[in-house]
């Protein structure tokens, strides 16, 4: 099996760090996912390259996406990182690298670092391209600089509780894949009643129906775990069929609870 397209489930490896996070990330790869999502501020890309030199698996079997740093924006300054991304991989190529957030603070102008992005693609350094925690906005001006269909994805917070519903839409109206990190909000989801329902219902757990249904949304997500057994229950979630019953009763949980808001982030939707 060749991965020439984004895997809807994929494993986040923030925190998977040191023998032990290799150990999780091959767990992953055993159990099934195909799909790694790194970045240079997690500090782990060599843990993910070596997880991948393990793994047994062929590379064009193994999605590999990582994210630059906004330290790394400056005119001149991307693709070098991005080799260097490549060389902690140990991969001559990634298949999808992300600018992992706008500018903080606007410090750097957008078509700086998106005309660099781009440039990253079509010297085939990266296979895909896309953005993290962009805005209908930041989208928008990124589309007119690289095209409208140059952006594979935008990655940003999403879960039951944080469905960035004008956002996500706008994704999906422009052909851009929604990709959820923190989608299963830290583990946070147990006590609202209609998950506990639902879950109960199809005997699964909070965190399997907060993950079925973004796959059924058409989204992307990147769950991450350190124990193998959460490790699989979350890959299990694709075999969750939720009905359009269940998706209204989530869709009607949505509190608008950001987790990830940083001081020098963009004006989000």
């Amino acid at each position: 099996m060749t991965v020439r397209t984004i895997p809807k489930l994929g494993f986040g490896t923030y925190g998977r760090t040191g023998p032990e996070g290799i150990s999780a990330l091959l767990a992953a790869l055993e159990i099934g996912y195909r799909h790694l999502d790194t970045a240079q501020d997690y500090g782990n890309e060599s843990e993910v390259g070596a997880a991948v030199a393990r793994s047994g698996l062929a590379r064009d079997d193994v999605f590999v996406t990582t994210k630059i740093a906004p330290r790394h924006y400056a005119k001149g300054n991307l693709l070098p990182s991005l080799h260097e991304s490549l060389d902690r991989l140990g991969l001559e190529q990634v298949d999808l690298t992300l600018l992992h957030w706008p500018s903080p603070n606007g410090e750097i102008e957008l078509g700086d670092y998106v005309e660099q992005i781009a440039e990253a693609k079509q010297s085939g350094l990266s296979r895909l391209i896309g953005v993290s925690n962009f805005t209908i906005d930041l989208l928008q001006q990124t589309m007119a600089i690289v095209g409208e269909d140059a952006i594979a994805t935008n990655q940003f917070e999403l879960n039951p509780h944080m469905q960035n519903k004008r956002l996500a839409d706008f994704c999906q109206a422009n052909g851009i894949l929604v990709t959820c990190y923190l989608p299963i909000a830290h583990g946070t989801l147990g006590d609202d009643p209609v998950l506990q329902r639902i879950a109960a219902a199809h005997g699964a757990t909070i965190a399997q129906v907060a993950l079925a249904f973004e796959l059924a949304k058409g989204y992307a997500a990147i769950p991450t775990s350190s124990k193998v057994e959460r490790i699989r229950e979350n890959f299990a979630s694709q075999s969750i069929v939720l009905s359009p019953t269940d998706i209204r009763d989530i869709e009607s949980v949505d509190q608008g609870r950001r987790r990830i808001d940083p001081a020098w982030g963009p004006d989000w939707d």
